[in-house]
């Protein structure tokens, strides 16, 4: 077990990716605590991990508003008495509107997809500071490097560009990685992120046209499509021992599409 007795905060863990860590993590021997803000989801998942025997928490979390964050923080270092490991994992996703350009609606994912991994970082570095030890993990996405908006449509001057919140987001993740690791590294926290490509989950079915998703499967050097569990064995190195010395990196796991350009 490569995470005995770690006690690890999963955000967005009651369903899809965050589920998968979980799971995964609790199997390696860490302690899980589910903050999600579906109750039902996450208490299910809670259920999940303690009748495989595992121990787990759940924790009605909000990662936009900070008082959620910092009793995210409080309620699991209080069950389980520290805070070893945090995976940002928390975001909106499933039935992204691509088409709104508001700011309302750009603010709104921003709010989670960014805003959320800096606050819940924010919440739990007190905790890992004092212990001098943590892991920070960061979920960003191969939506970061994909420059290539497709045809614009030069009709109509009035027109607002694509809004591209999701993919803002994901290089804003990129960024705060580096730029928390050389913060919190003089304190012996390691931060890191994971870079999925396109996962087979409910939320990508519901955002990516099945055309489409078939495309961007055979733009990979292996041709295979994404599982969520194809992604634990990354976030279980960076939350072990093993990455000790690895810090301010991007982790891409896609099959093999980025590095095809």
């Amino acid at each position: 077990m490569r995470l005995k007795d770690k006690v690890a905060i999963i955000t967005g863990g009651g369903q899809g990716i965050g589920r998968s860590y979980g799971l995964r993590f609790a199997q390696e021997g860490a302690k899980v605590v589910v903050a999600e803000i579906n109750q039902a989801n996450g208490a299910k998942v809670v259920d999940e991990i303690k009748a495989k025997g595992g121990e787990a928490l759940y924790v009605t979390t909000d990662v936009s508003n900070e008082a959620s964050t910092k009793e995210m923080a409080a309620k699991a270092a209080e069950c389980f008495g520290r805070i070893d490991i945090l995976l940002n994992n928390a975001a909106i996703f499933y039935g992204l509107d691509t088409q709104n350009s508001s700011l309302e609606y750009f603010n709104r994912i921003l709010s989670v997809n960014l805003t959320g991994v800096w606050l819940c970082t924010r919440a739990v570095e007190p905790y890992m500071k004092r212990q001098k030890q943590g892991k920070i993990i960061n979920q960003s996405s191969t939506a970061a490097f994909m420059g290539n908006v497709g045809a614009v449509d030069t009709s109509d001057p009035d027109k607002p560009s694509p809004p591209f919140h999701y993919s803002v987001a994901k290089m804003g993740i990129n960024g705060f990685t580096k730029y928390f690791a050389g913060a919190l590294g003089p304190w012996g926290i390691n931060v890191n992120a994971i870079c999925p490509g396109v996962t087979m989950t409910e939320a990508t079915k519901s955002v990516v046209p099945p055309e489409m998703i078939d495309m961007l499967i055979m733009f990979t050097a292996l041709k295979k499509p994404l599982q969520p569990e194809d992604l634990t064995g990354t976030a279980v190195f960076l939350a072990s021992d093993d990455s000790d010395l690895m810090t301010g990196q991007v982790l891409v796991v896609d099959g093999g599409m980025i590095m095809l350009g």
